[in-house]
């Protein structure tokens, strides 16, 4: 038993040195922080940004990984860091997640091809417009609708846009067409039209030229030109995102703005196109080979990230489950002070197991994230932070599991222990919590393949694990069938084999109770055999 105690306490302390050492990591780059500028951007928005695996052309590093960020809105942060004798490092976050995070404070700037909507107005500030665009619907060339001339020409067609923002509002002026539901991001749009689920969705015009580059099989219809079509001056521009409150912030970028010229952003711009499109060009006639050596480091790094969050937080999350269950199954005491204090805990306990099991983790992730920087000013490592959610999130589950596990343990054993002299204490750690946690084996290894692949709506919080990737990629190669079933794949082999170990470690375990019982047996002896020997 000593012995499991020093494994337990090993297992702690490793776990504590781990969450500590990413602490201090996150207070060093804080420190480091002063002379940069960061920048949030999906950096999966081509020609705007996009992800990739080198520093050519003018890329920066995006934080927190070995990938870079190019594209128009790097090069435009790049200049406005220049002038105001900074750094640009790029922080990659989904498009629901930029705002959040600027508002936390977790970034300086919003690049990211975001118009100065007046519902985003109230939430922050923006700068003048850095680029105008016009609004098109990117369909098939043998679609029916690539040749609309009205507004009324796209009735039956499913259309969709970008999830949060303002094109998917444009729908609703093209008459009798019926809006799909929107979707997270250019990727998830471009795969639905190839795949033939929409007809064909909403978007600015060089989202058009970037993706004619790799498909030329799609043609965009001009609603700017069509009448009756109205677009309010705001939704047609891009701005940069600035916090409230920040003034000088904002009028630095402004005047930084006002040096480039009309003709550097159409250059640049330009540049950016032909950039991705030479991009898609070395891309080789075998896709699994040629993917792999390109990008077979974030891969691999995506599965390392997923491995570390979910045996992590099924660790962490079982000693927490362990705990609560632990003191939910105290018999209530009788002096009144002690119990009122252990209700109060226990309720305490109970409520923080029905919050997260009842919510979804992609929501706590998004809550304890920005949360936690917005109304207690603690910028903590992402990773971190990933660490802690999928933690307690699991801590939530497997104290039901071990609670029931207690619970279910017969009262005679109770009754034997207490007669024998031992404490509730001494019952508990070496009668009742080896069977408990025995028999939840199977619990604990299912919570363990579950967190593999729950990991993937840390993607809320930016966590490079290895959905996250997959996405990057697909949004790079335009090979999206391909990439997400490799994905897949991966995923499967990874619990496959966590199943397999687990199964392996509760046969041991198996074989070990009937040699422990085989042994008691012949020391002790029944009493038929008692007598025989007599």
């Amino acid at each position: 038993m000593k012995s499991k105690i020093h494994a337990i306490i090993a297992s702690l302390a490793l776990i504590l040195g781990l969450f500590i050492g990413l602490n201090s990591t996150s207070h060093t780059a804080q420190a480091a922080s002063e002379g940069v500028l960061k920048v949030g951007m999906e950096a999966n928005y081509p020609p705007y940004n996009w992800t990739q695996t080198n520093n050519e052309n003018g890329a920066v590093p995006i934080d927190g990984s070995k990938t870079y960020a190019n594209g128009y809105d790097v090069q435009i942060a790049k200049l406005i860091a220049k002038k105001l004798h900074k750094r640009v490092v790029v922080e990659k976050i989904e498009w629901d997640g930029l705002l959040p995070a600027l508002t936390s404070g977790k970034i300086d700037l919003i690049i990211a091809g975001m118009s100065p909507t007046a519902e985003r107005r109230k939430a922050i500030n923006f700068t003048k417009p850095y680029r105008k665009g016009t609004f098109v619907v990117i369909t098939q060339k043998d679609s029916k609708y690539a040749k609309a001339k009205s507004l009324n020409d796209f009735k039956g067609a499913k259309l969709t846009a970008q999830q949060g923002t303002f094109h998917y509002n444009l729908i609703k002026q093209l008459k009798g067409a019926k809006r799909e539901p929107a979707m997270r991001d250019f990727s998830s749009m471009r795969q639905s039209l190839s795949s033939g689920t929409i007809d064909g969705y909403v978007a600015e015009d060089i989202e058009f030229q970037s993706y004619h580059n790799v498909n030329p099989n799609i043609v965009a219809v001009n609603l700017n030109k069509m009448a009756g079509f109205k677009v309010d001056h705001d939704e047609s521009i891009t701005s940069i995102g600035v916090k409230k409150g920040n003034t000088k912030l904002l009028n630095e970028v402004n005047a930084a703005l006002d040096t480039i010229s009309d003709k550097k952003r159409d250059e640049l711009m330009s540049q950016a196109i032909r950039e991705q499109q030479d991009a898609q060009s070395k891309k080789k006639e075998n896709w699994l080979v040629s993917t792999w050596k390109q990008y077979g480091g974030m891969i691999l790094s995506g599965v390392g990230m997923t491995l570390l969050l979910a045996l992590v937080g099924t660790i962490v999350g079982f000693f927490i489950g362990l705990l609560v269950g632990i003191v939910r199954t105290i018999p209530t005491p009788t002096t009144y002070g002690r119990r009122w204090g252990l209700n109060v805990l226990k309720w305490l306990l109970s409520v923080y197991v029905e919050i997260f099991r009842g919510t979804p983790m992609m929501v706590q992730a998004a809550v304890i994230y920005y949360g936690i920087a917005q109304f207690w000013h603690l910028n903590i490592n992402r990773t971190l932070a990933a660490l802690i959610i999928v933690s307690i999130n699991t801590g939530a589950y497997l104290s039901e599991v071990i609670r029931g596990g207690i619970i279910s343990t017969p009262e005679g054993q109770f009754e034997a222990a207490s007669a024998l002299g031992m404490s509730h204490n001494q019952r508990m750690w070496h009668i009742i919590l080896p069977q408990a946690v025995r028999n939840s084996l199977p619990s604990i290894t299912n919570e363990f393949i579950v967190n593999i692949k729950d990991t993937s709506v840390l993607s809320i919080i930016s966590v490079s694990e290895l959905f996250f990737v997959g996405t990057t990629i697909a949004s790079q190669t335009f090979e999206f069938f391909p990439t997400y079933l490799s994905i897949s794949v991966i995923y499967l082999i990874l619990t496959f084999t966590i199943t397999r170990i687990f199964n392996l470690i509760e046969r041991k375990l198996d074989g070990n109770k009937n040699y422990n019982l085989m042994a008691n047996q012949i020391q002790v002896g029944t009493p038929k055999d008692t007598e025989a020997n007599n």
